[in-house]
């Protein structure tokens, strides 16, 4: 059978990859896990591809990476060479790369070690640290497709200006992440690259817009990535992968030369980021390297707000939130919610439970009724509705998949469900925009009110979904609505046999709605999530990125027995 054109043309970004990975470094097919292995975080150390200094260097932080660099104990090459043996090997069991940077990435790696052998200096903060990027941040003369194959083609001509700032502090590019088509699922699959799976569990999807950088970070390939965050395609990732995620504030982090089939849509406005692999500090790092080069003199778009340095502090209020009031959370996220509620207590810092604030009238501005009733989070999307996700109704999502001919996945069907047939007016645009500014001001009153700091709450309803069943986004879409600086972090645990089976009082339970049943039936029982991490989210006031990333590295040491952060 002769491949259709658009598949033709998806082999383009195929052969991309291809002709870039680094094949001394493949390990044979006979020398992989079973397909059928579902945890394979450990393999690195099995494999034997890894020296045992390198699997020191890629086990570190970016912070601790940059201090050994710093003392002449490791150069750059040796780091940036650990690292990308390491993305290689993950690429074999996890699919996560559209693109290795081999080369380019190892030369960057021999200038600096000249410049350090020169100088007796590091070039800057993130001097020597390998970073992994997903692939629609823009590099200069590279292909940037965002997941769509009608862009396999599009050739970007200069790096994207954060890049070009975390290049002058010092990072070195080795390998491009995966995304998904439309880059609106929390899943992450596409008809070039294909599916990207868990390294916790490969039959649970590693979250999305960022799953290439999830699996990235939750395997280890680089000890920070950069993601994108519209609805928790930062946070979500992170918390599948049992990694670390931030969601900064809007207009602080530089945006320009980030490829997206939406450029100047600001009903909800996108945000970029820092994951990293191994702690809360590496996020703080990379945002205080890149807001100290002031960005916002070349991009005018941006707050001028430098990056300050923020003592941590007990003398705090933080919130609980159980439940979202619309879908509730499965078993193993409410295990890890008491953990922190009773070790926060137990060190001596203020907790209070959070009656969530509306979650479902921010869900219907997010969706945007024309006349929002207040059941209808429940109800299915139909051609009535609009979204300021979609306020042209999906047009141009629509036109990149038409001008290929590439069929739709079935979760970009989902989302472009909640699209309406026509686009919203510019009456119509206003008002909702409306309707967000005062639910912002209306949110953060309440917590003024309430005399809450932070608020510490799901990423999502389950640990991570399964393959395709990543459909209930508020627990993270409802802060970037409100705009409220998010991280999310480990808990320590992970799902167990014992503790996190069904209950009686959960089998006891009664649906709220549709959306509340059909989430509470993905979960069966603990085995259908073996093995995964179990994630918790911070959300702090906005403009209080400082604040938050402190009382989350606080929060995360308490929760996990006084662990030290990088």
């Amino acid at each position: 059978m002769s491949l259709q054109s658009w598949e033709r043309q998806a082999q383009k970004g195929k052969d991309i990859l291809n002709h870039s990975i680094p094949k001394q470094w493949l390990l044979p097919a006979d020398k992989l896990p079973m397909s059928t292995q579902k945890n394979v975080v450990d393999f690195p150390r099995q494999s034997g591809l890894l020296s045992e200094l390198e699997l020191l260097i890629t086990e570190m932080s970016a912070t601790e990476l940059v201090a050994n660099m710093g003392q002449g104990k490791l150069t750059a090459q040796e780091v940036v060479v650990a690292f990308l043996k390491r993305s290689v090997l993950g690429h074999q069991l996890l699919n996560f790369a559209t693109e290795f940077l081999a080369d380019e990435a190892i030369a960057r790696a021999k200038e600096l070690d000249e410049y350090y052998e020169r100088t007796g200096k590091l070039i800057g903060p993130l001097h020597g640290v390998p970073i992994s990027v997903k692939e629609h941040i823009g590099f200069k003369n590279k292909t940037c497709n965002t997941g769509y194959v009608s862009w396999i083609d599009n050739v970007t001509p200069e790096d994207a200006h954060l890049l070009q700032l975390l290049a002058k502090a010092g990072a070195v590019f080795h390998v491009r992440t995966n995304q998904p088509q439309s880059l609106m699922h929390l899943c992450c699959s596409n008809n070039i690259t294909g599916i990207t799976l868990n390294p916790y569990n490969r039959t649970l999807t590693p979250g999305g817009s960022s799953g290439g950088e999830g699996a990235s970070m939750g395997f280890k390939c680089a000890p920070l990535g950069i993601g994108t965050d519209i609805g928790g395609s930062i946070r979500c990732p992170a918390a599948f992968c049992g990694a670390y995620g931030f969601r900064p504030t809007t207009m602080r982090m530089p945006m320009a030369g980030i490829q997206v089939a939406a450029l100047g849509q600001e009903t909800i406005h996108g945000v970029v980021g820092p994951l990293a692999s191994s702690s809360l500090e590496d996020c703080e790092l990379f945002s205080k390297a890149v807001l100290s080069q002031e960005p916002w003199n070349d991009e005018r778009t941006l707050v001028p707000v430098p990056w300050k340095t923020v003592t941590p502090t007990r003398d705090m209020t933080i919130a609980i939130m159980w439940d979202d009031g619309c879908v509730r959370p499965h078993p193993p996220i409410t295990r890890a919610l008491r953990l922190a509620r009773d070790k926060l207590v137990a060190a001596g810092i203020k907790v209070v439970d959070w009656e969530p604030y509306k979650h479902d009238e921010g869900w219907d501005i997010i969706v945007s009724f024309p006349s929002p009733p207040s059941s209808s989070l429940f109800t299915d999307p139909n051609p009535t509705k609009s979204t300021l996700y979609y306020p042209d109704a999906g047009a141009l999502q629509r036109a990149m998949l038409n001008d290929s001919g590439e069929p739709a996945r079935p979760l970009t069907d989902w989302a472009l469900s909640y699209a309406r047939s026509t686009p919203l007016t510019h009456p119509e645009a206003w008002k909702y925009q409306h309707k967000r500014d005062v639910f912002i001001d209306g949110y953060h009153a309440v917590m003024k009110r309430r005399g809450v700091d932070f608020i510490i709450s799901p990423p999502y309803p389950s640990v991570a979904a399964v393959m395709g069943e990543s459909q209930y986004w508020n627990y993270t879409a409802i802060w970037n609505l409100v705009d409220f600086p998010s991280a999310v972090f480990p808990s320590g645990l992970t799902v167990d046999s014992e503790l996190d089976v069904l209950t009686e009082e959960d089998g006891k339970y009664v649906p709220r709605s549709e959306v509340d049943e059909r989430e509470w039936r993905k979960y069966k029982g603990p085995e259908r999530f073996e093995g995964a991490p179990i994630g918790l989210q911070i959300s702090g006031a906005r403009f209080r990125d400082e604040e938050m990333l402190a009382a989350a590295k606080m929060v995360e040491e308490v929760v996990r027995d006084g662990r030290k952060v990088a």
